[in-house]
């Protein structure tokens, strides 16, 4: 293993803001290294609650933090053109100090925000044609003062950016599960995340691992180092909604480290956790943070 374990905490933008403020704060106090949020203009599955923007939010919450690095996990091309995600991404570069990681996906074509914003809302063959471009317009924006590109989908003409506080520029982590996405992944990112719906942590795992395979081999085949990629896997509960909020990965400290022991083993060094949205899974949230990951970061120190 030749990268340090991290730990990233996911919280949904979805509360007041004194209230999610609280959350991101918490997080940082127990420890965690990397906190994201999400993308979407409502939350798809009930628009009427309240969902705050992504760099506005990630914004407040630099100003707010000291160590933590913060992230989108992940972005949604489909949002905004590629030049100004740049800009957004450098803003929070500079309010946070060099603390902000970048996080991109494709999105979710099945979602009311496209025809709530009026934006095309394309399909994931077009979404997957375009990533290619964009991302090699943020990467190149992210580390010049000065871009311009050429491209069947984006066209730019001599873009002006501050220079990133980050030297070269701040990460790219791209979220990838279809083979399309993960050799975009193996180019381009610093970071490469994944994740399973499937309800079953057996089901996730054995899918896991052939992921993990299969992105050994796509890094091969662009002369990439699979080392060089660090891999990141989010914890998903798909019976989270529907069970009110229970996560099952909080049912106990030790469920949380026998899923993450056995996730680590595949060879992630990132793992994701959704902050637990029921006060009495709160408990276990932060024993894990004061005593399972200190064992799981002694336990699996890199090699030199």
């Amino acid at each position: 293993m030749s990268h340090e374990l991290r730990f990233q905490v996911e919280i949904l933008p979805d509360l007041e803001w004194p209230a999610l403020l609280e959350r991101f704060q918490h997080v940082e106090a127990l420890g965690f290294d990397l906190v994201g949020t999400g993308d979407q203009f409502v939350d798809s599955m009930n628009p009427s609650r309240p969902w705050f923007d992504l760099w506005a939010l990630l914004a407040g919450v630099a100003q707010a933090t000291h160590r933590i690095r913060i992230a989108p996990c992940v972005a949604q091309i489909p949002m905004r053109d590629p030049a100004t995600f740049a800009r957004q991404v450098l803003t929070v570069d500079h309010i946070s100090n060099g603390r902000v990681e970048v996080g991109l996906g494709l999105g979710r074509p099945v979602a009311p925000s496209y025809r709530m914003m009026g934006i095309p809302n394309w399909d994931n063959a077009e979404r997957a044609d375009r990533f290619r471009e964009y991302v090699e317009i943020v990467a190149r924006m992210l580390a010049n003062e000065q871009t311009t590109y050429e491209g069947r989908h984006y066209q730019i003409d001599g873009a002006t950016v501050h220079r990133s506080v980050q030297s070269p520029r701040p990460p790219i982590t791209i979220a990838a599960m279809g083979p399309r996405m993960m050799r975009y992944a193996a180019t381009y990112a610093d970071t490469w995340n994944t994740m399973s719906f499937d309800v079953e942590f057996e089901n996730q795992h054995a899918e896991s691992a052939d992921r993990m395979s299969r992105m050994a081999g796509y890094c091969e085949a662009v002369g990439r180092d699979p080392e060089t990629l660090r891999c990141s896997y989010l914890m998903f509960d798909a019976n989270a909604r529907q069970s009110g909020g229970h996560i099952s990965y909080y049912d106990s400290s030790q469920a949380f480290a026998d899923m993450a022991n056995r996730l680590l083993d595949l060879g992630f060094t990132e793992l994701g956790l959704y902050y637990p949205a029921l006060l009495s899974q709160r408990p276990v949230f932060e024993t894990i943070a004061n005593d399972v990951i200190p064992t799981l970061r002694e336990s699996r120190k890199p090699l030199r």
